[in-house]
């Protein structure tokens, strides 16, 4: 009865929020509008504090990077149409289209068409580390060691020592270009945006509704040479009820839908993570190996606390069945981490053999351990938040089986953050999600000189062979060489059971029928420049 009220209550709004798009949309091509919903409002389009996917995928429709990612990863051409590396791996030229224009705007005194050139790439990036600014995104200048303009479409970028993930970092969303004219402060950028994508900024109500439509100057066309994009707008709404979405889409009123949540995953999906039939005439599922793992880390930082016995911590990885876990608690969604902790969609991820379901060996590591420590009653806390209790119960509940008592503390995901950069959790729920496609982006959890609350190793694991295979692995420049590094740091990870590693995660997106030339990522970026909408 709750959801049914909540429903009735967010209907008016639903409609009202649909006309007021289309008013903003020419009748005649309100066919051509693609939709979906945010369950939390995008706070920012500035590509500077594009950090979480809301604000994502609303930036990726405006703007461009140097560089972009195919859908297998691979790097391609966006701004600079081609690019040069010295041998030393520290100095990187690009040459620049000179056939991109940035979106209108009256910040350039008239001038309806404005190319985009080396200085606004220079002033983009330089950009990020300003103080004032203050953007989160400021790491990724961090190698950065200076930019030189050699001429209009022509840029040099020197690094401070080479570091071949580089590239993948300029295309990330922190890196897209902006018009060096901003600096003049002659409008405010937070409320007219410019770039130069696929689609321009029109009007955006917090809250209630973004809309974007389509840049008639676009660059870039299709392999038939007609321009893109196909769409004539995206029309973004905000509610923040996921099974309000889930009606919403099965009605029809949302093109796409991403992600998969407890409220509506058993009236979709079958246990093994297919579409049920009655919803296979108007929906497609799609699935996609997702740059995200999921893992229970352990802090090794306290030499008191009983997780630091490395026998109890492979006991635990042996102990519970990560298949069953995958089909029954997430329909099927999901690869069970039975390797390293890198996850599939990156090199290396088949050759690493992890930990797989096997009791018996998880109890003789039990008794090892009863043995040596002489503590006769194995107990851990595993702390996590409410949307993964039913993870966490599963796991107790296999523990117990073979002797260790597993308790369950449940925090609110900014306090379980702030406990685990604290080191004051003795085994944590946590996940990585690529910032770009590197391995090195995994693997820095566990350098020692990245311990949180100064980095991302909430574990304190340390070790001085993985910090000097670690480190070298940073500075070599041929790529299959560093991808045997990495699959060596990935091993130490397994062998010392680090983590615990739960699932590789998918992509899951649901569309319309409708909807052609979606696609799908490992990245999980929404890109809509070679949608159809029929």
């Amino acid at each position: 009865m709750k959801t049914l009220r909540l429903l009735i209550y967010c209907l008016p709004a639903i409609c009202i929020i649909d006309l007021s798009c289309k008013s903003d949309i020419n009748q005649d091509r309100s066919n051509l509008v693609f939709r979906y919903n945010e369950h939390s409002d995008i706070t920012s389009l500035d590509p500077a504090f594009a950090r979480d996917q809301r604000n994502i995928w609303a930036v990726h429709q405006m703007y461009n990077t140097l560089v972009s990612l195919d859908r297998g990863l691979n790097l391609q051409p966006e701004l600079a149409k081609s690019w040069q590396i010295s041998a030393d791996g520290k100095a990187y030229i690009f040459e620049l289209r000179n056939d991109v224009y940035f979106h209108e705007s009256k910040i350039f005194n008239g001038n309806s068409k404005h190319l985009v050139n080396a200085y606004d790439v220079k002033f983009s990036l330089n950009r990020l580390t300003d103080q004032t600014l203050a953007s989160p995104g400021s790491w990724v200048m961090k190698q950065v060691d200076s930019i030189q303009v050699e001429n209009e479409y022509t840029l040099k970028i020197i690094l401070k020592n080479n570091f071949p993930a580089f590239l993948g970092i300029l295309s990330m969303k922190y890196c897209s270009i902006l018009p060096e004219e901003l600096k003049s402060g002659k409008i405010d950028f937070r409320l007219n945006p410019i770039g130069s994508g696929p689609f321009k900024f029109k009007r955006w109500i917090p809250q209630e509704k973004l809309v974007f439509r389509k840049n008639d100057t676009y660059f870039e066309k299709d392999s038939l040479g007609q321009q893109l994009p196909y769409l004539e707008a995206v029309a973004i709404t905000f509610l923040p009820d996921k099974q309000s979405e889930f009606m919403q889409f099965i009605q029809g009123n949302l093109d796409f839908m991403s992600g998969l949540d407890a409220s509506y995953k058993d009236e979709l999906l079958n246990a093994e993570g297919n579409l049920k039939e009655k919803y296979s005439n108007a929906i497609t599922i799609e699935k996609s190996p997702y740059l995200n793992t999921e893992y229970i880390g352990f802090y090794l930082g306290d030499g008191r606390l009983e997780v630091n016995n490395e026998k109890l911590r492979k006991a635990i990885n042996y102990g519970f069945d990560r298949k069953k876990m995958i089909k029954y608690l997430r329909n099927g969604i999901g690869l069970p981490a039975e390797h390293g902790f890198i996850p599939k969609g990156l090199p290396g991820f088949q050759e690493i053999k992890g930990y797989s379901y096997q009791p018996e060996k998880a109890k003789t590591l039990i008794r090892e351990y009863i043995e040596t420590s002489g503590n006769k009653n194995p107990e851990i806390t595993i702390t996590t938040n409410s949307s993964y209790v039913d993870l966490i119960g599963f796991i107790q509940s296999e523990l117990e089986k073979i002797g260790i008592k597993v308790n369950t503390d449940v925090l609110p995901p900014s306090t379980l953050r702030q406990k685990r950069s604290k080191g004051q959790l003795e085994a944590f729920r946590a996940s990585w999600i690529a910032d770009y496609p590197d391995a090195q982006n995994y693997l820095s959890l566990f350098y020692s000189e990245n311990k949180s609350p100064n980095g991302p190793n909430y574990t304190h694991f340390e070790s001085k062979y993985y910090d000097s295979l670690y480190t070298f692995a940073l500075s070599e420049t041929n790529q299959l060489k560093r991808i045997d590094l990495y699959k060596t740091l990935d091993s130490l990870i397994v062998e010392n059971a680090a983590i615990i590693p739960l699932f590789y995660d998918e992509v899951v997106r649901f569309r319309q029928n409708n909807i052609k030339g979606l696609g799908i990522n490992p990245t999980n970026l929404l890109d809509l420049k070679r949608v159809k909408k029929k």
